[in-house]
């Protein structure tokens, strides 16, 4: 057991006056006849069911594409030992991922990534997605719901190198978890200082966003732009904010996720699907995403 409490449930009833004990209880009984998912907790059927906007059958839908997801994308979801796992130290010396401390005007939550080592040879998609993950979770499980969810990616130092080493399968697993599956109300992706490599970047993305992302997808080039949707004192100092240096906050958050070692070692262990009990046809990595083969990797020099 983590010696990190989770919000309680009772919190959440505090915090959300639209939720019910008898939805909760319609969820816990539909999730005794999915012999395939996990055990599933109160608080986190809340985060579900919030992030569906109190909608019964699309919160069925999202905790099953959730635990499915996690289950059958290792490099995103397994070997997330965070003291134990070299590629996660790696990368956690390489990029930067800060839930911020104030909010947006809307009391939107805004969570901010960044690089910290900007040579692309250091950069590893896989490994950086998986970390990124990490930190949603950490953040969801002590923060729970919130009123809406915006991601911040800061693209200085992020070169043509970096974007040859993504791929359109890797691109397309993530942004299929954060639109499907991720039991949060996202409000806005942004991305921060960028440069002509983000074309080539979104061209790669795009075909995997649906209407409602590419809706909120914001390209900033100034700080002024990002201003008009994010308060530029909740950035972090070294971006023109006040919230204190990038390096500083990364420190802090990662002793954090270094704490909460416990839960992500069981959540690896007991928190995935079993598919030999799924009702009706098991799932296998090709009926999320096609064949991986169909893709080949861009390579940019």
């Amino acid at each position: 057991m983590s010696i990190i409490p989770r919000i309680s449930y009772e919190e959440e009833l505090q915090k959300n006056p639209e939720l019910k004990n008898s939805d909760i209880e319609i969820l816990k009984e539909w999730c005794k006849k999915q012999p395939h998912l996990p055990k599933i907790t109160d608080s986190e059927l809340v985060l579900f069911l919030h992030s569906n906007y109190y909608r019964l059958e699309p919160t069925k839908t999202t905790i099953d594409t959730y635990y499915t997801v996690r289950t059958h994308v290792p490099e995103f979801f397994s070997n997330r030992d965070p003291l134990g796992s070299k590629s996660l130290r790696q990368i956690m010396k390489v990029v930067a991922n800060i839930p911020l401390e104030m909010t947006t005007k809307e009391s939107y939550k805004i969570v901010f990534a960044k690089l910290l080592d900007t040579d692309p040879s250091h950069y590893v998609y896989n490994d950086g997605m998986k970390y990124f993950s990490m930190l949603l979770d950490y953040w969801l499980y002590t923060e729970g719901t919130g009123i809406g969810h915006i991601i911040l990616f800061d693209m200085e130092s992020v070169s043509f190198g970096h974007a040859g080493r993504l791929s359109p399968m890797g691109l397309k697993k993530f942004l299929y978890y954060l639109q499907e599956a991720l039991p949060v109300r996202l409000k806005g992706l942004h991305f921060m200082n960028t440069t002509a490599v983000m074309d080539v970047i979104l061209n790669m993305m795009k075909p995997f966003m649906k209407k409602e992302l590419m809706d909120v997808l914001h390209v900033h080039s100034t700080l002024e732009s990002v201003a008009k949707f994010i308060p530029l004192e909740a950035l972090p100092t070294d971006v023109g904010g006040k919230a204190g240096f990038t390096k500083d906050l990364h420190e802090i958050y990662t002793k954090k996720i270094e704490n909460h070692r416990s839960w992500f070692l069981d959540d690896e262990m007991n928190g995935r699907v079993n598919e030999a009990l799924r009702p009706g046809k098991s799932k296998n990595i090709t009926d999320l995403f096609g064949v991986e083969g169909s893709f080949k990797k861009l390579e940019i020099d």
